[in-house]
């Protein structure tokens, strides 16, 4: 049985105000923004080239507990370039750290911000990516 991570219900407290930080300063795209089902409010956000969202809820009850704006830490986005990264985000008023290399192999290089709420992300540089996309890995170690 295939399983995908595909949506990560992330809590804030202003569903316009994180929608417009991740859409302008991140740069994801919106892809729903509506009310779902009467008085639940979803608005989901993809990272350019991901395969899994972030979905900004407002008015849902979750079965297994409601998370807290500011508690999730240890999202990790993956991009094949830190510095071209930190510039493309710096330019549009991200505050996020400088590329910080812990060691010398491919995935070692890592930089860090925060949304609005204090939710915390971390940024991964992979170069290897820009030659063997994710996607491509799975789909030869499934064949």
């Amino acid at each position: 049985m295939d399983m995908t991570l595909e949506v990560i219900l992330l809590p804030v407290s202003d569903v316009d105000r994180a929608k417009e930080f991740y859409r302008d300063k991140v740069g994801f795209h919106v892809d729903l923004d509506g009310e779902v089902m009467e008085g639940v409010r979803i608005v989901q956000l993809t990272p350019p080239g991901s395969g899994c969202s972030i979905a900004l809820v407002d008015g849902l009850q979750v079965p297994t507990g409601t998370p807290q704006p500011g508690t999730y830490h240890g999202m990790q986005l993956c991009v094949t370039d830190a510095k071209a990264a930190y510039e493309e985000l710096t330019s549009r008023g991200l505050e996020v750290t400088e590329p910080q290399q812990f060691a010398p192999q491919d995935g070692a290089t890592f930089m860090y911000f925060k949304d609005p709420d204090g939710n915390g992300w971390a940024i991964q540089e992979y170069r290897r990516r820009e030659t063997e996309p994710l996607h491509q890995v799975l789909a030869k170690l499934k064949a």
